[in-house]
């Protein structure tokens, strides 16, 4: 893929996450690792939602500015930081989305197994503690869980999503605040029904088949009052329906 088409991508990504309110005014910002030693990441000071792929910055792994006419994000050494200690992420995005930093910012992890989508992709999102935007202390936390997880809520801040490509990092970004919501809403009417054990057992051989190294560590039920219907043999079946329904969407969108 050539440098002007990663440039256009992240301009695509900037418009969608502006467009669905995941960021505000000059919010957020997404790299992608075009090679070993060039990553490619939004401007400072500039809405996603109105980006030019002129307005991108090359920088080296060490942060110095390769081609650009702009300042590059200023949480760069973030993207920077994690390049370095996850080898297979090729993209990170970074937003505000409203109902998944409105847990960040109570202190809340979303770590109940609710939804068989979330179970299959992400696993858990946890809770990195606060650190002073622009600051090393950001990220600092981050690293107790990067090697496990793919979605991180920074306390008092946002949502960091990491990926093989900006696509994939994107949509993660997607399920968890579509996540967020769901639980929200489920919390106004008295509380969701996780899933059985049984049931995010079977999710678990089912996303390790296909490769997905996310831990699935989120809380299960713990009785037939706490419980949704555990699974059963005929809902074996539906489930593989919807996780191939999925990645056939996934190709799609490759």
């Amino acid at each position: 893929m050539s440098a002007l088409q990663f440039k256009k991508d992240l301009v695509e990504i900037g418009r969608r996450m502006y467009q669905r309110g995941f960021v505000a005014a000059n919010d957020g910002n997404m790299s992608i690792r075009v090679s070993e030693s060039e990553i490619l990441i939004t401007p400072t000071g500039v809405s996603k939602g109105y980006m030019n792929p002129d307005d991108m910055v090359t920088v080296d792994p060490e942060g110095n500015t390769v081609q650009g006419n702009t300042r590059p994000s200023s949480e760069l050494n973030m993207h920077l930081a994690i390049y370095k200690n996850r080898a297979d992420v090729r993209s990170i995005c970074h937003a505000h989305p409203a109902y998944a930093t409105a847990f960040a910012a109570c202190g809340k992890e979303l770590d109940q197994c609710v939804l068989s989508e979330m179970v299959y992709s992400l696993g858990r999102v946890p809770l990195v503690a606060y650190g002073m935007p622009g600051t090393e202390d950001l990220y600092a936390d981050i690293f107790r869980f990067l090697q496990d997880y793919d979605a991180f809520l920074l306390a008092n801040h946002g949502v960091v999503t990491v990926g093989k490509d900006l696509l994939n990092a994107y949509h993660k970004m997607e399920t968890v605040e579509h996540t967020a919501k769901i639980t929200f809403l489920s919390d106004q009417m008295g509380g969701a029904k996780k899933l059985s054990a049984q049931h995010v057992q079977y999710m678990i051989s089912k996303k390790e088949a296909q490769g997905i190294h996310t831990k699935t560590d989120c809380t299960t039920c713990k009785d037939d009052s706490d419980c949704a219907i555990s699974i059963t043999d005929s809902q074996t079946n539906l489930i593989d329906e919807i996780v191939n329904k999925v990645l056939r969407e996934v190709a799609k969108r490759k």
